[in-house]
């Protein structure tokens, strides 16, 4: 699956999957551009990459951002054939009962911004040259985007957005632009979560992703963020994928197939609400 003449851009590229799908576009042949917040990691991907790739610091919640990262592939390379927002922050599976009245506007606007908004303005900064290649587009989705408990309700929200957006792009970039996206499983990478919670030094690394899925995942075992970058090479492909437009691939590790451990997930909430058991004074 060669992309020799293949141009991207990746949004949150500097890091984790978003690196793991950098790293594998390049070695099929492609050329890349991306938008990170980390001046850092951008440089050290720079680096690594030199000629094949293009980095462009910035905020995904910001248009004009997102412009310049395209106007930086297009400048660089003469064109682009795919758009792929990864950008995302998890809230750490923080349920209803747990999030701070005082707090969940701000923590719903940095989920939102960053999960749904960031793929809107992506898709809108680069829509032009997108047209004008008959190209396409990619979001990173997640199990959530289809199952409880992947995380909290603001990010299970989010995810279900992207589902939304992914359709109704497709619905209306076509025939011109193809809209598809990947929902990966866990992952054990450095993703962030939200500083509206004081998460944002918090990394999913802490908590043992691969120890877990060895009972969770029916798989196994957790794919590293590799093992997920060829879903993304397959949608932007020009030649292995033509009927592919407003689809989702399910690739969780099997989450889908798993079975019933527990009916639901309140059974302690008179407990945590300081409240009576029903039929207890």
């Amino acid at each position: 699956m060669r992309l020799s003449d293949q141009v991207i851009v990746v949004t949150g590229g500097a890091s984790g999957l978003g690196r793991a799908v950098v790293t594998r576009f390049i070695e099929e042949g492609a050329r890349v551009a991306v938008l990170d917040r980390s001046a850092e990691r951008l440089d050290e991907l720079s680096k690594a990459f030199a000629d094949s790739l293009v980095a462009t610091a910035g905020d995904v919640r910001n248009l004009a951002d997102n412009r310049r990262v395209v106007d930086d592939c297009v400048r660089a390379f003469g064109k682009l054939d795919c758009a792929i927002g990864n950008a995302g922050i998890w809230d750490y599976s923080t349920d209803l009962l747990a999030l701070d009245p005082d707090r969940i506007d701000q923590v719903f606007d940095e989920i939102f911004h960053i999960n749904v908004k960031g793929y809107l303005l992506l898709a809108k900064a680069a829509l032009p040259a997108l047209v004008a290649s008959r190209g396409s587009m990619i979001f990173t989705i997640s199990n959530a985007g289809f199952y409880t408990e992947g995380g909290g309700p603001l990010y299970t929200a989010s995810k279900h957005a992207a589902v939304g957006l992914v359709r109704q792009l497709a619905f209306e970039l076509a025939p011109h632009v193809r809209v598809n996206g990947v929902a990966p499983g866990g992952i054990d990478t450095d993703l962030r979560g939200p500083a509206s919670l004081g998460m944002q030094e918090r990394s999913i690394a802490t908590l043992n992703l691969p120890q877990r899925a060895k009972t969770s995942v029916p798989i196994g075992e957790l794919p590293n963020a590799s093992d997920y970058a060829a879903a993304y090479v397959f949608f932007a492909s020009r030649a292995d994928n033509v009927p592919a437009t407003g689809s989702i691939l399910n690739y969780d590790g099997g989450f889908g197939i798993r079975g019933l451990r527990r009916t639901a997930a309140g059974a302690d909430l008179p407990d945590r609400l300081g409240l009576a058991k029903p039929g207890t004074e």
